[in-house]
Order: structure tokens, then C-alpha cells, then sequence
């Protein structure tokens, strides 16, 4: 498999590889016995543990919430699949793009990096998938790259601090079952600071938190640590 010599793997188990780049859609259409779901479940979790002990060893003045906060820039969905193209993973990817969404299709290619570090921490063990990611993965974090920032987190903090109530409200959804766009209100004290707009009622509410966030000026760099 080519995916194993452009990094060097070597394997007794090239199957598991295999299944770790093959989508739902794609197990149906041919009548596969497997898909990549189960190795993305265990890869989370792999990638969560990794990424927590390394922001644990090297970035000592954070406390546990801006240690949260770090460690879910680095393993959201963008980041994820920045790091899919960014290591060729979606030219691997199977997947039948029938009636598939642009969504569906980001969370396929962000998937596939979850999946194949699954693979390997099954056939290399711990050691070796931690090697990976301090080749390839772990240097977005010492560059301080910002892959996703938690508006809703960071209007919410603003609203405790200053006793301000802040509302989401619907203002529409478009769109067949499918492939839905939402539009959302922020309100900070009953008053609107403008509207999102979504593929789903949380992107929808990250992009009006966003507006309210650019309007307040609140400091939004998750990299910020108040010293003691």
C-alpha cells in the first residue's frame, strides 16, 4: 500500500491500512465486510491521549481549562482535516460521492486521520504512533497554528463576567433533510448582535457568537494565558 511507504511503515498487517480509508458508503456500494469506523473511534481516543500529554509536558502555564481549550484546537474537525491533506491521506480516501454533501465529505477526509493512527497504534503500538504525530502533527502546536476558535465558549465567559444573558435563537433553515442551512440570532441581554449562518445549528451559532465576539473586542487567541 502506498500510504505505508510514503511514511515508512512497515507492517505485518497491510489489511488493517486497508479498511482504515474505506467509508460507509463505500463498504455498502461493494458489499465490503468493513469500514474505517471502528479504528476511528479507537484513533480519538489515541489522538486525544497523545495530544494531552504532549500539551502537558510542554506547555506548563496553562491550567486544565486553557489545556481543554488547546487540545481541542488541535483535534477538531478542521484540524483534522487540515492534517488529512496536508499528509496526502485524501487521495486514499474510498468513498462513493453519491448524493454526498461538501460536509460529509470534510468529515470523511478528517475521519481517515482518526482511523489510520487507530490502525497504527494497533499494529505499531503506543511508542510508534507518538513518533508519528511528533513528525508530522505536533509541530502545529509549537507554531501556535489556530485551526478552530470556540466563539460560543468566549461570548459565554463574557456574558458570566458581566452578567449579561446570552440567547440563541432560529431565525430559519433552508435546505432538503439532507444538506440543511440554519440561520441563528445571538442575543446578548435580549438585544441582537447579528445572525450566523450554518450547515448545522451549532456552526450557525459558532458564526453569530463570532460577530458579537469581532463587535465586544474580545480577545480571542486561545494561545492568551493570564500569568500568576
Amino acid at each position: 500500500m502506498n500510504v505505508l511507504k510514503e511514511f515508512n511503515i512497515k507492517t505485518n498487517n497491510p489489511e488493517l491500512f486497508e479498511i482504515a480509508f474505506v467509508h460507509s458508503s463505500y463498504k455498502v456500494k461493494y458489499n465490503l465486510k468493513k469500514d474505517y469506523e471502528r479504528l476511528e473511534f479507537l484513533g480519538d481516543s489515541v489522538l486525544s491521549l497523545l495530544v494531552s500529554h504532549y500539551l502537558y509536558e510542554n506547555y506548563e502555564e496553562f491550567e486544565e481549562g486553557g489545556l481543554t481549550k488547546l487540545r481541542s484546537n488541535f483535534v477538531c474537525e478542521d484540524a483534522l482535516e487540515y492534517y488529512s491533506f496536508y499528509l496526502g491521506f485524501d487521495k486514499y480516501l474510498k468513498m462513493s460521492n453519491d448524493n454526498m454533501t461538501k460536509n460529509e465529505i470534510k468529515s470523511a477526509n478528517a475521519d481517515i486521520v482518526e482511523s489510520f493512527l487507530g490502525a497504527l497504534f494497533l499494529d505499531q503500538g503506543i511508542e510508534k504512533t507518538k513518533e508519528f504525530l511528533e513528525r508530522y502533527i505536533f509541530k502545529f502546536i509549537d507554531s501556535r497554528y489556530v485551526f478552530f476558535t470556540d466563539y460560543k465558549s468566549k461570548i459565554k465567559e463574557y456574558g458570566d463576567a458581566n452578567e449579561i444573558e446570552i440567547k440563541y435563537e432560529i431565525v430559519k433553515e433552508t435546505g432538503y433533510q439532507h444538506d440543511k442551512t440554519f440561520i441563528m440570532k445571538i442575543l446578548l441581554d435580549n438585544k441582537s448582535f447579528g445572525l450566523g449562518k450554518g450547515k448545522s445549528k451549532k456552526e450557525a451559532e459558532q458564526s453569530a457568537a463570532k460577530l458579537a465576539v469581532d463587535k465586544l473586542g474580545i480577545d480571542k487567541n486561545i494561545f492568551s494565558v493570564k500569568k500568576k
